[in-house]
């Protein structure tokens, strides 16, 4: 199941997933909700998060039609850090641990596991966070109108926390999003920023508690829906404290610039290191690919040695692309339950893999399949059996591409 928003809203595509009880990811790629405004008339006739300037995506899990966990864009632990924070949870955990998550499931949902492992949080605070998680996911994704969707039947993550039916939650944000429409245009955005605009009123109106809060919260830094987060409320709750002084002036809403949208905090230090992904179901196959490539580094092409990933399942690997995010993919033409051409093809509609070099593997050296994979979208065409000089010559070439231009199937 696939298809754009224009055609079916995310409240109708939620609730088939709910009657047909599917189990598997529903990615939904659409702009992103972080723009600037660009004058007064536009900020009130029209919400901030229709208007866009880059692509931003989403994946929710589901389990027998029911919601596991719903993970907003790539690893971006923040969201996570930002409920601890209201718990005081200290971490505690190490780099290595953090770079290794998302191979296997969703990279937020296997951090929050490593939190439970080593007893940073209880089962009762992670079913919290997971629940917020939900709930500020849903309340972006019902208000969309605009980007593309892809369902992917498959096992459930695991291990599995809990699940929430959809229809409750579905109603709940509903009613939130009708409330937080009547809080235009003075409230338009989670996304928005705070900033003290008069403290002497504020001063004479407020607990000194609540006037401290203020002070420390509303710097201009820290977005509603972080400072949601940090109190442990939903969006629509903590907007409705802060209407009447936004009303009156006293509080100022900033929007952020581009580069300040939320990112990673744990991205470690500056080096780029590429992420290949193999998929092809003989094992002998990926262990050459990985075997090849971890062996040299490419600085050439700008990358240190690789982060070589193989999947021996084509279903498990085209619900995992989204959050794995590589930079060059190999993939086999002749896989048995989902082919290299139709993966290439699902791929490409996405905005998100539209430019990634995709490289196809086949034993096939005919005319006929090279054409196949080039109106698949295919960037390049591998055949096996391959040697070290060949894998290499094109991993070199197209992790030099800039992803910018694109690429065409056989050129730089």
């Amino acid at each position: 199941m696939q298809g754009s928003l224009h055609e079916i809203d995310i409240r109708s595509i939620l609730q088939l997933i709910e009657l047909g009880q599917r189990t598997g990811q529903l990615l939904i790629e659409a702009p992103s909700l972080y723009k600037p405004h660009q004058n007064a008339k536009e900020d009130a006739e029209e919400p901030d998060y229709s208007r866009n300037y880059q692509q931003q995506y989403w994946l929710i899990f589901f389990l027998n039609g029911q919601i596991i966990y719903c993970q907003e864009g790539d690893i971006n632990f923040s969201r996570i850090d930002g409920y601890l924070r209201y718990y005081r949870v200290e971490m505690g955990l190490d780099e290595q641990y953090l770079t290794s998550l998302g191979k296997l499931n969703s990279s937020e949902y296997e951090y929050l596991w490593l939190l439970l492992e080593r007893n940073i949080i209880n089962s009762q605070i992670a079913e919290n966070i997971i629940y917020r998680l939900v709930g500020e996911t849903l309340f972006d994704l019902l208000s969309l109108h605009q980007g593309r969707f892809m369902f992917c039947q498959d096992t459930a993550i695991a291990p599995r926390l809990s699940t929430w039916e959809i229809s409750p939650l579905v109603t709940q944000v509903t009613q939130q999003l009708q409330q937080w429409h009547e809080l235009y245009p003075y409230i338009q955005s989670p996304e928005q920023l705070p900033i003290l605009a008069d403290r002497v009123h504020l001063n004479s109106s407020l607990p000194e508690a609540t006037m401290n809060k203020l002070q420390q919260w509303a710097d201009g830094k820290t977005t509603l829906r972080q400072l949601a987060r940090y109190l442990n409320r939903d969006i629509l709750t903590v907007a409705k404290v802060i209407y009447p002084y936004v009303q009156q002036g006293w509080l100022k809403l900033t929007h952020p610039e581009p580069n300040n949208c939320p990112i990673n905090i744990h991205t470690p230090g500056n080096q780029k290191k590429a992420k290949i992904l193999c998929i092809d179901d003989t094992k002998s196959i990926c262990k050459t690919v990985e075997s090849i490539l971890q062996t040299r580094g490419y600085e050439a092409t700008g990358y240190t040695i690789p982060e070589v990933i193989v999947l021996t399942n084509p279903l498990e690997a085209l619900g995992l692309i989204f959050q794995l995010r590589p930079n060059l993919v190999f993939c086999d033409i002749s896989s048995p339950e989902l082919n290299g051409y139709e993966i290439c093809a699902m791929l490409r509609q996405s905005q998100v893999f539209r430019y990634i070099p995709m490289i196809m593997l086949s034993s096939k050296d005919k005319f006929i399949d090279q054409i196949r994979a080039r109106m698949a979208g295919a960037t390049d065409y591998l055949i096996k059996p391959f040697n070290d000089d060949e894998l290499l010559m094109l991993v070199e070439k197209y992790l030099k591409s800039s992803p910018t231009k694109g690429w065409e199937f056989g050129n730089g």
